[in-house]
């Protein structure tokens, strides 16, 4: 289901939630890593591309289906509404000037400053190294705290007890949950699922510090646009054509 608000409050404001409002708290271009038994370190980091001009709503609602196989959320049987975890969700932004709407995959930013650590009570919420922004689930406790600090709207909690879970990526009644980068694929030398779902165009995912990876290359070239840039909260997941 996606969501309408104003390009320019998209970008620069936080909307409340209501009814219908989206509060704000991808094919690909592949870089290819190499599977490495090296320790997380904190010479790379690791964010994506993403080129609204090029993805389609379908395209974004692969992206979303990938996710949920991935990582196995969206068949929760008791959870309604609200309720439902959203790892992944397409919003859409209309620039009032030429009323262009755009489309858009919506998840966890990974930013360098995350707020979703600095409220977290127990260290549930924690940002690796390499920049990926995670849940601890043995420590989260359920308080919510990231979920109303993010700026995104990307953190979910689990309201029920689950089983047939994937055996790389627990989840728990009670927790909180987000995008995880599908760093299990990540620390493999793989790319994330939603950006290996859309096939060759559209998305860049690749490490932020190499100047020679074809994320940052392609950075120096075009236009992007970081959402709620004023927050200085420097996100690792970019937009461009937006």
């Amino acid at each position: 289901m996606s969501k309408e608000l104003n390009r320019r409050d998209f970008i620069k404001t936080t909307t409340a939630a209501t009814a219908g409002v989206v509060t704000v708290a991808s094919g690909i271009s592949l870089t290819t890593f190499a599977a490495s038994d090296e320790p997380v370190t904190n010479q790379k980091r690791w964010g994506m591309l993403v080129d609204t001009n090029k993805l389609t709503e379908s395209n974004i609602e692969d992206m979303v289906n990938a996710c949920q196989e991935e990582n196995g959320w969206g068949d929760e049987i008791h959870s309604t509404g609200d309720q439902k975890p959203s790892w992944i969700r397409k919003v859409k932004v209309k620039d009032k000037a030429t009323g262009k709407i755009d489309a858009l995959p919506m998840m966890c930013q990974h930013c360098e400053q995350p707020p979703c650590v600095d409220v977290c009570p127990t260290n549930a919420s924690m940002k690796r190294e390499d920049g990926i922004v995670l849940v601890d689930k043995h420590l989260c406790i359920g308080c919510r705290y990231c979920m109303m600090a993010c700026p995104y709207d990307a953190r979910s909690f689990v309201h029920e007890d689950l089983s047939n879970q994937k055996v790389h990526m627990p989840r728990g009644k009670g927790t909180v949950e987000s995008c995880t980068m599908c760093v299990h694929r990540v620390d493999k030398g793989d790319v994330p699922a939603c950006a290996e779902a859309v096939n060759g165009d559209g998305v860049i995912f690749g490490d932020l510090y190499d100047a020679n990876s074809k994320i940052s290359r392609t950075l120096r070239k075009v236009q992007s646009t970081q959402i709620r840039a004023d927050l200085n909260l420097n996100t690792g997941v970019r937009y461009s054509g937006i």
